[in-house]
């Protein structure tokens, strides 16, 4: 995930700010907003600190494993809120695609990041089929979207959660291309 410098400080800058945006979510007065909101924070945050170039910070050795274990119980909450809720299904599919980042980093030759050849690739290639399909999915989603009133708050607006779940989707393709 360790690649060129300016894009990886972009990826960090899009992935950062798209979790302050789902921290702004969390208090919306919509209940659905505030649901998914959280896990889409943590991941936008875990995935901005997982794109730092290796040239400014390499983490520890051990950073990788506490990566797997956050984001595996990240995995088991969306796996316990899909029972009432589809939505959560991404959830639980993104932060299996963050444990299989954090382990195959884990496991690249001086765990300082992998470029092209870590991890597995059948399971490689099925994460990026599915993202590549949640990206043009969303991205036609985004289309007919009719923006908030003027007395909608930001927290509220459904085109800007959109967007922000098309440029975690981006962020998740980028980061398993360069893995």
């Amino acid at each position: 995930m360790h690649g060129p410098a300016s894009p990886g400080w972009l990826l960090v800058a899009l992935c950062a700010v798209t979790g302050a945006y789902c921290l702004l979510r969390m208090r919306s007065q919509v209940e659905e907003q505030r649901r998914a909101a959280g896990g889409e924070a943590l991941m936008g945050f875990g995935m901005a600190a997982m794109a730092v170039p290796a040239a400014a910070f390499t983490p520890p050795d051990w950073a990788w494993p506490v990566y797997a274990v956050v984001f595996g119980a990240a995995a088991l909450h969306a796996l316990w809120s899909a029972r009432a809720d589809g939505h959560h299904l991404h959830h639980l599919v993104g932060a299996a695609a963050m444990v299989y980042m954090s382990l195959a980093m884990a496991a690249a030759p001086g765990s300082g990041g992998g470029h092209g050849d870590a991890g597995v690739p059948l399971l490689k290639g099925v994460l990026l089929a599915y993202f590549t399909g949640y990206v043009l999915v969303s991205g036609v989603r985004m289309v007919p979207v009719v923006a908030g009133g003027p007395g909608v708050g930001w927290g509220d607006r459904p085109e800007l959660a959109r967007a922000c779940r098309l440029s975690m989707g981006i962020a998740m393709l980028a980061m398993l291309l360069t893995l």
